[in-house]
């Protein structure tokens, strides 16, 4: 069994997901950190050397060549312009969707001009939050609402929602 976690930039993907790993005896794979190792560079100097349909095909590949067992994982946000890493995803693992307001992700985001984000050409972050928010909600197994507490408790509510289906 495998877990993703899904969601937003500064949702809590990595934060969670390394507790995640942790209550749950799992491994934890961030693909941020694959990508940046893979090519030793940020992402932010990634998506500036490459743009946007680069960056994208750079990390679906790192999606594709996943396949782990028993891991909670943390794709970037953006893996969600990618179809075939969607697909795969899913294949892989149950997505779980950490979901955050547009307020809340403009506070924890701060000045993000480094974190490596991608916006398609001419989306507002507005634009970005809408049209990802509505797709992780599409592809998700389960919504767990990730705000106002910490990456704690986000991890104990994900273990006791997953203790629930089984």
């Amino acid at each position: 069994m495998n877990i993703t976690l899904i969601g937003l930039p500064s949702s809590g993907k990595s934060s969670v997901g390394v507790i995640l790993a942790k209550l749950l005896v799992m491994e934890f794979i961030d693909t941020d950190i694959i990508i940046q190792n893979r090519h030793n560079q940020s992402l932010q100097q990634l998506v500036d050397k490459l743009g946007y349909d680069d960056f994208i095909k750079i990390e679906e590949k790192a999606i594709l060549d996943l396949n782990p067992s028993n891991s909670v994982i943390a794709p970037g946000g953006s893996f969600i312009y990618s179809q075939k890493a969607i697909e795969h995803l899913k294949n892989i693992s149950t997505l779980i969707y950490l979901k955050i307001s547009y307020k809340e992700m403009l506070t924890r985001l701060g000045d993000y001009s480094q974190r490596g984000l991608i916006l398609p050409f001419n989306q507002t972050l507005k634009d970005m939050y809408e049209f990802r928010t509505k797709k992780y909600s599409e592809i998700c197994d389960l919504e767990i609402e990730n705000e106002h507490i910490t990456p704690y408790d986000a991890a104990v509510k994900i273990k006791e929602a997953l203790d629930g289906v089984k």
